[in-house]
Formats: structure tokens, sequence, C-alpha cells
């Protein structure tokens, strides 16, 4: 395959993630082959080929009879995103302090400005985007290719996470605070602010997906 040149599965695909982590699809719709197929005007197999990919990077769940439905994330799968983010994101911003490059603070200032000018203006979308690509430019600012390897493997799910939340302007200013310890090499600041960051997206999370009630007994 020529570089840059993307496959029809592969073009297909990227839209839907797309829309799935965009809001346009909402959870639980669904995905039928052949009114997917029909709507971006390719053939059935890459939009087959689209949605396997998905349900493998935890995006849409499978349904008999070629379709699937937009995962319905539960409170369940939201904390154990969470303990995952918590665990991982502690490791790579720390190491992101300790092994940062000119190059690469000039990339993570490109993906702030992004989200801060889209924050500002409201683009809740483009936001979201760039708050999620902040995330992945730290990881590879750590220098591990095994972080970057987990990275990839939950990368879908973990946008999605990263896309739970409603104050952008906040959650901008909390990437500049980090930012800026960053660059000092600051690694206890960054430490202290990553877990402060952590609470404020698993409060957003849990606000969005509140666990169920139990029915009290009798």
């Amino acid at each position: 395959m020529e570089p840059g040149f993307a496959s029809e599965s592969e073009r297909v695909t990227e839209r839907l993630r797309n829309e799935i982590l965009d809001g346009t699809r909402v959870p639980g719709s669904k995905l039928v082959e052949r009114d997917l197929a029909a709507e971006m005007g390719v053939s059935r197999v890459p939009v087959r080929d689209a949605l396997r990919a998905l349900g493998n990077e935890g995006l849409v769940t499978p349904r008999p009879r070629s379709w699937s439905v937009v995962r319905e994330f539960t409170a369940s799968d939201v904390a154990d995103l969470n303990e995952v983010r918590t665990a991982f994101e502690g490791l790579t911003f720390r190491l992101a302090a300790q092994r940062r490059t000119r190059e690469g603070l000039t990339r993570l200032r490109e993906v702030l400005d992004t989200e801060l000018r889209a924050a500002r203006a409201g683009d809740a979308v483009s936001a979201r985007r760039a708050a999620a690509d902040f995330h992945e430019v730290v990881t590879s600012l750590s220098a591990n290719e095994l972080l970057g390897e987990l990275e990839r493997t939950l990368r879908s799910r973990m946008r999605w996470l990263l896309g739970q939340h409603d104050d952008l302007e906040a959650m901008a200013a909390e990437h500049e605070l980090l930012y800026e310890a960053i660059v000092d090499r600051d690694v206890e600041r960054v430490e202290r602010l990553v877990l402060a960051h952590l609470a404020t997206g698993t409060s957003e999370a849990v606000r969005r997906h509140p666990a169920e009630e139990t029915a009290s007994a009798g």
C-alpha cells in the first residue's frame, strides 16, 4: 500500500469512528450494513470490514445478520476505563516531563492551542478531539514504545472517555497547566496536576454515566 493511501475499508472505518466519538451516531443506534453502504456510496464489504474493526476497538456491539449497534457504555465500563487511565497516565505524564524534546513540546503546544481556540469558540467537537490529541501526544513524549503500543490498543475507548466533559474551557485550562509543568520538567508538579486532572475527568464521566441504583428490597 502506498504511503498516505487509505483503503476504502479504512476510510469507512475512520468516518464511522469519528461519527461515534463525536456523538453523531448515538449509543444504541443501529448500524446496518446495507443502509450504511447506500449512505456512503460503497459496497457492503468495506462496511462489514469497518464494523468488524470498530467492534475490535470496543465502539460497536455486533448483532446477528449483518448489523451492529453503537456501544452503550455502562457505569461499570466507565469505572474500568478510569482505573486503566489512572494507572496509564500517571506514568506517561511523568515520563513525558522527564523526556520531552523541543520538537515534542512544539507539537503539544500546537494541539493545546487548537483546543483552547475551539473551547473559547464553543466548538465542542473540535475541542474534545484536540483534548484527546493532547493525551496522545503526551504518550509519544514519554518515549516508551510499549506505552505507545498500549495507547494504540486502547485509543478509541480512551478517546471516547476523554470526550465525556462539558466544560471545554476548564479542561483546556487544566491541559495548559500540565503543558507548563512538562515544559519546566517539574515532575512533582506534573504528578500533582495529573491527579487533579484525573479526578476531574472521572467526575465528569461518572456524572454522565451514573451507576444504576439498586432496587430496594421488599
